[in-house]
């Protein structure tokens, strides 16, 4: 067993685990951290870090506001991050609604569509489509999973943006699509 860490440098140490990766939950970052979940707490409190539904609210209200291309109530999924031009970040939790009743998995479009309106949102216009988009399913996904879609702008050449977007489970990466988006002008 890991010797406790003195409280300055868990604190540190707790900062930076949220920066990189602001959806671990109190539990996780316990295990990491090597103490209990009240300890954390307590820390994220001394801190002045919300907890994990809060951070996530927080980011979703700050990157809405940033977007150009799409309306906030035309995204599917979450959106949670966004630097326009640059990258995005998504959440969609698969319901009951969204599969298929005989094999309860997601049906694609769901997915597709999650990641196309984020490839969309990250378009620093205020106008552009689709162009083209190559996607590829990797793996079955079933009600109840969460789906965080990472969409990169990997390069622009006039009014086109070339965007990957990878999305992942709990555990791997499900879908990917490399989307060449248009911008039009107004």
């Amino acid at each position: 067993m890991m010797a406790r860490i003195h409280k300055k440098l868990r604190q540190e140490m707790l900062k930076e685990k949220i920066e990189s990766n602001p959806f671990l939950t109190d539990g996780e970052l316990a295990a990491i951290l090597n103490v209990s979940i009240q300890t954390l707490r307590l820390d994220r409190l001394e801190l002045g870090i919300p907890e994990l539904r809060e951070r996530t609210k927080q980011m979703a209200e700050n990157a809405q506001d940033k977007l150009k291309a799409i309306a906030s109530s035309e995204m599917i999924g979450e959106l949670i991050d966004l630097e326009l031009d640059k990258q995005g970040i998504s959440i969609l939790h698969i319901t009951p609604e969204m599969v298929f009743e005989k094999t309860q998995i997601a049906r694609g479009h769901y997915v597709f569509s999650q990641a196309n309106s984020l490839a969309l949102a990250v378009i620093d216009a205020p106008t552009a489509l689709t162009g083209v988009a190559n996607v590829k399913y990797k793996m079955p996904i079933h009600v109840g999973e969460k789906l965080i879609a990472k969409a990169e702008v990997i390069r622009k050449r006039g009014n086109k943006s070339f965007i990957w977007v990878k999305t992942r489970n709990e555990k791997q990466e499900v879908f990917r699509a490399k989307f060449i988006m248009v911008s039009l002008e107004p």
